[in-house]
């Protein structure tokens, strides 16, 4: 289970250049306490999101970004041998051509030389889950169980999102990065009821990891039909926090959404898995007051 703190959840905000942007993500982390959430003798899965398998602006987890929190991992004493990134495959999208073209396979194996784990391949095991909280719609799509990575029972996780809008939840972060990972290639019978699906999942995944914790790029931002078809805009903006529904609610509020007229923000923010309303969030470091982007998504 996620270690919990106590007073209102923080969202740490930084502007950044990109001389600066690998420090800057971890002043980002540091800011949002992040080692409070994630125990170093657990193992870390970082996240990756692929959106397209060919590079774009916003779409997919940015090269830097997972530079930055590697980085700062590893200054902070988390074992190199316990770190490992995670991809998913997608109906639409080749992860392994995605994470050359991305540029993410050169920071995590390159660099880094990090385990870089594909959860659909032979080897990874899935098991089924009886979940412990409410569930609003998973068992009527799954009737047969819910199968999740057997891996991610007692791990950190540390989401890798960017900063855009999408067709069907109006804009995308921390909480659907969490869509590909627990869910198996039939995720896609659930888009009827994605919000639901959403607060599922993250009812999951405190259940079942260690710790939880989102780094948001928003160096580039993308407005439009996402997470592919949009208009990028240079914001030089990273986000961070432990609380899931928090960090998303800021970063729509940022784009110009209301977050609570979102469904997935406001389902689990009246489930109590985070806070949906930027009223009841303290946000450090970037002023963001007044911040209107003035996206429109769809």
């Amino acid at each position: 289970m996620q270690v919990k703190s106590g007073g209102r959840p923080k969202v740490a905000v930084v502007r950044t250049t990109p001389e600066t942007v690998l420090d800057d993500y971890g002043r980002l982390m540091r800011m949002a306490e992040y080692e409070k959430y994630l125990p170093k003798e657990k193992e870390t899965a970082l996240k990756i999101n692929i959106s397209w398998h060919t590079w774009y602006p916003a779409c997919s987890t940015t090269p830097w970004q997972i530079d930055g929190v590697v980085r700062t991992l590893l200054a902070d004493g988390y074992d190199r041998n316990r770190i490992h990134a995670c991809h998913n495959r997608t109906v639409v999208v080749s992860a392994k051509r995605g994470e050359v073209n991305n540029k993410h396979k050169q920071v995590v194996v390159g660099k880094y030389g990090l385990e870089n784990v594909h959860l659909y391949e032979p080897g990874e095991e899935w098991v089924r889950y009886e979940p412990k909280g409410k569930m609003l719609v998973l068992p009527e799509i799954y009737p047969d169980g819910i199968m999740i990575p057997k891996r991610f029972f007692g791990e950190n996780i540390i989401h890798l999102p960017t900063v855009k809008t999408h067709v069907f939840t109006t804009m995308t972060g921390a909480m659907k990065n969490a869509f590909g990972g627990l869910l198996n290639e039939k995720r896609h019978w659930t888009h009827a009821v994605i919000h639901e699906t959403l607060v599922d999942l993250l009812t999951i995944q405190k259940e079942i990891h260690s710790g939880i914790f989102a780094v948001m790029d928003g160096t580039f931002a993308g407005d439009g039909p996402g997470p592919r078809c949009m208009v990028w805009h240079e914001k030089d903006i990273l986000l961070a926090s432990a609380d899931q529904v928090a960090i998303d609610a800021i970063s729509a509020k940022m784009m110009g959404f209301d977050p609570m007229s979102l469904p997935f923000i406001r389902l689990a923010h009246e489930a109590g898995l985070g806070c949906g309303d930027p009223t009841e969030i303290e946000v450090v470091g970037e002023d963001i007051t007044g911040i209107d982007w003035g996206f429109k998504g769809n």
